[in-house]
């Protein structure tokens, strides 16, 4: 199970509060905890080699090996390709799988396996150095085949010999990519409390989900603007009185699961006029896959209105706006200790307190050679 980022920050701020040493602010909590559960992960490969060339035990629950296999095998993924590239000379390069299209971020960390999945038994790509592959696609006596196909790994894709003939829809999920990805960052997300406060949000963090309690009444309009994807909202359960909850059950776009409260002052008898003041619009859930220039489109049926109107989703109406939504540590508990320790090595030099580095060092490093014996 992984570590509840609410207890650890919680813990830290015990130990630096305890002796008045200072204060972690949740931004600065967020960068430090990334950078340890980086730090840690990246020390299970080093870990991982070292207790191979070590002395193995099969007694249960004792193997080192087998300990730290299970702290990364949570990170093995497999996806294909992202896209093809046809080459001058007909051979085809297949890119690494694409996390984040949009600023072309991958999620490959360290590479494991490349397979040829659009082959019956999905067999695996033996990945050699350029001078390599070009001797044996010259040699008649070691052409490879689709039972065992080579390929060249250069610039985050694979070029494969021989080539499949595949529909061009097909073509990219003929090869699959096995690796381990990288942790998600660390967020200890919050909401601002009466007294300003920070109070922990246990929400799941999605950047295209809306930020809970945020208000989408300056963007009331007339009729639709056709801007952005636009949701037909319905009337859910009525919660008090001149409140109007919508729920988007007919959505055409990808966008789902949010609903917003309509807080109406009747003003006028031939009808409700929605605007700016007179109305109050509420994110009630936050949902997800959302993007701004989105709408929300409130028919007048059931409100008494006297024209349909819509609100425009903004920048601030999402919750990567905001401090809403937390991420929790992927690295599993038993890393609990280590991840506690090193962000307070870490917090003792943003607060200038050499005392809080060395303890924090010295307990990390006893505990790094026990482990080593």
């Amino acid at each position: 199970m992984a570590i509840n980022v609410n207890t650890v920050y919680t813990t830290v701020l015990s130990i630096l509060n305890k002796e008045q040493r200072g204060y972690l602010t949740p931004d600065e909590f967020n960068k430090l905890a990334t950078q340890v559960q980086l730090e840690i992960f990246e020390k299970f490969f080093e870990d991982y080699n070292q207790y191979i060339r070590m002395p193995k035990t099969d007694v249960e629950y004792a193997s080192r090996m087998d300990h730290i296999y299970e702290e990364f095998q949570v990170f093995d993924e497999t996806a294909p390709s992202s896209s093809t590239v046809t080459n001058t000379d007909g051979t085809i390069s297949y890119l690494q799988p694409v996390e984040n299209s949009t600023i072309n971020t991958s999620p490959v960390h360290r590479l494991g396996s490349v397979h040829y999945s659009g082959t019956p038994g999905s067999p695996q790509i033996e990945l050699m150095g350029k001078k390599e592959y070009y001797l044996q696609t010259k040699s008649p006596l070691l052409q490879p085949d689709l039972n065992f196909p080579i390929g060249v790994y250069s610039l985050d894709r694979v070029t494969v010999f021989p080539n499949l003939t595949l529909p061009p829809a097909d073509i990219k999920n003929a090869v699959t990519f096995n690796y381990i990805r990288k942790p998600k960052n660390v967020r200890w997300g919050f909401t601002v409390g009466n007294l300003g406060q920070y109070i922990y949000d246990n929400t799941s963090y999605s950047p295209s989900s809306l930020a809970l309690g945020t208000t989408l009444s300056p963007s009331i309009t007339v009729g639709t603007t056709g801007v952005g994807n636009t949701y037909n909202l319905t009337q859910a359960a009525v919660a008090a009185a001149n409140t109007f909850q919508y729920n988007p059950i007919i959505p055409n776009a990808s966008g789902a699961g949010a609903e917003i409260s309509v807080l109406i002052t009747p003003t006028g008898s031939t009808g409700i006029t929605l605007t700016g003041t007179n109305t109050v619009i509420t994110i009630t859930k936050v949902g997800n896959n959302y993007n701004v220039g989105d709408q929300f489109i409130i028919a007048p049926v059931s409100i008494g209105a006297n024209q349909t109107f819509s609100v425009t989703l903004t920048a601030a109406n999402l919750m990567n706006t905001t401090g809403q939504g937390s991420l929790q540590f992927e690295i599993s508990e038993s890393q609990q200790t280590s991840v506690v320790l090193n962000i307070l090595k870490y917090a003792g030099i943003i607060i200038n307190d050499t005392t809080i580095v060395q303890a924090a060092s010295g307990l990390g490093t006893q505990i790094d050679q026990n482990t080593k014996k």
